[in-house]
């Protein structure tokens, strides 16, 4: 039975396996641990899946809990696809995040889970990064 928790009081070692079980440490630095703890950190909407005490699901976002949350990372262990843990984790980041609009640039690999799961795309969206 998957349980969900809210915090980011996690074990980095744990999260950071989960992103490279997940797919997504292709895209984040996991190899950069001070990095990954000051995303950890930094992030004020978190929520969990577990399967037992294993991590197996993470929704890291930034909210102001009224108007945008950018939901920045959506990680579900490859082992625990396609049993709803990815759409359980949006949904509960939707209650937490208020009336906050959830607002997320997808994984290229993800482009086609978004719109099956009633999310809208955007055409206006810009990055600037280094």
């Amino acid at each position: 039975m998957i349980t969900y928790r809210v915090g980011n009081n996690l074990d980095l070692d744990a999260v950071i396996e989960l992103y490279r079980a997940s797919t997504l440490g292709e895209r984040r630095p996991v190899d950069d641990r001070e990095r990954m703890r000051l995303m950890l950190a930094q992030a004020n909407l978190v929520i969990t899946a577990w399967d037992g005490e294993s991590l197996v699901g993470i929704a890291r976002s930034l909210s102001d809990f009224s108007y945008a949350t950018y939901l920045s990372d959506l990680a579900v262990r490859v082992s625990h696809q396609r049993q709803g843990i990815g759409r359980e984790l949006i949904r509960r980041t939707q209650v937490e995040g208020g009336q906050a609009t959830i607002i997320l640039l997808s994984a290229p690999k993800a482009v086609d889970y978004y719109p099956h799961i009633g999310m809208k795309s955007h055409p206006s969206a810009w990055t600037l990064g280094k």
